[in-house]
């Protein structure tokens, strides 16, 4: 198979912190954050993520907004990527996100597949999380729990245990 005809997965997630990232609520949160990059950084299947020259990603505007926070990065296929979400230390950061971000009842986590070695922009995130929230799941725009095949035709894995991390 040609390099242009292979796909990686992206992924954004977006969060509205409940104080800025300096202040006393996020404090253990941020101190969570670079140890979660590295061990993203170190896991099977991880390709690259979004971060300024402070190493992560906390500055980045999105939507126009200074408010949000944001994570993009990109993995090798949906299975690299759920178990790094599910199966890492990082469930624990998960399991605890309403200590430190409002609920959003848009969604606020996006995947796609985009060309092997094309790293997606904040605009490309942005037009696939108002995409799904538009349009639910689609090939442009989905979820883990309802994954779409790369155009290369990746299968999905038949093992969800992922979808539902004890």
């Amino acid at each position: 198979m040609n390099s242009r005809d292979r796909f990686e997965l992206a992924q954004v997630n977006v969060a509205r912190p409940l104080g800025p990232p300096g202040s006393a609520v996020l404090a253990e949160f941020m101190a969570l954050l670079e140890p979660i990059n590295a061990l993203a950084d170190a896991a099977p299947g991880f390709v690259w993520r979004l971060q300024t020259d402070d190493g992560d990603a906390t500055s980045v505007p999105v939507f126009g907004a200074t408010d949000i926070l944001i994570n993009m990065s990109v993995w090798a296929d949906v299975d690299s990527f759920a178990n790094f979400v599910f199966k890492s230390l990082h469930v624990e950061v998960m399991r605890r996100r309403r200590e430190w971000f409002s609920q959003l009842a848009e969604a606020y986590t996006a995947l796609w597949w985009a060309p092997a070695g094309v790293r997606p922009t904040v605009r490309d995130a942005e037009e696939r999380l108002t995409h799904l929230r538009e349009h639910g799941p689609t090939p442009f725009a989905f979820t883990l729990r309802s994954p779409f095949p790369s155009p290369s035709g990746e299968q999905i894995t038949s093992d969800d245990d992922w979808l539902c991390p004890a």
